[in-house]
């Protein structure tokens, strides 16, 4: 993976809603949960997780679209209705389309999650792979992994 160059800075597709993000990402991830697929009107979605301290929204304003339940918010440009961006009640990263970038050209999926939903056509040679999403126990582990990942890439 490319190295991130910081501080990223990216936009919806009006530009309406600008972000900012001055910490890399810690994990990548491409997931075919149909939900996804759904919002993303693709095989997948993909995600890079940021730190939330480490990531903003400079400019514009997000409204809550796709699930509006009291743990996922996935955040939407008010205008063009871009998926930019989703919180996790009581979590502390974002996770962030990294298509929005300016720079996206560091983006690499590290993991793909859900892929006993995902159509056929969609594989990505993710480093790892798993069928729904991944124990919580496995992210330690897979931290440490893909920063080593990221490094060389």
């Amino acid at each position: 993976m490319p190295t991130i160059a910081l501080p990223l800075t990216g936009a919806c597709r009006c530009g309406r809603v600008k972000i900012r993000a001055t910490k890399p990402a810690f994990m990548t991830a491409a997931c075919h949960c149909t939900g996804c697929q759904k919002m993303a009107s693709s095989a997948f979605s993909l995600t890079a997780m940021f730190p939330a301290d480490g990531f903003e929204v400079t400019e514009g304003e997000t409204v809550i679209g796709g699930m509006h339940g009291d743990f996922l918010h996935h955040n939407f440009c008010a205008h063009c209705m871009t998926w930019m961006f989703t919180r996790l009640e009581g979590r502390d990263f974002v996770n962030v389309r990294p298509t929005m970038f300016d720079d996206n050209g560091w983006f690499r999926p590290f993991i793909e999650t859900c892929t006993d939903e995902g159509l056929g056509f969609g594989a990505i040679g993710a480093v790892h792979s798993f069928g729904m999403f991944p124990p919580a126990e496995a992210f330690p582990a897979m931290l440490g992994e893909f920063a080593a990942w990221s490094a060389r890439e």
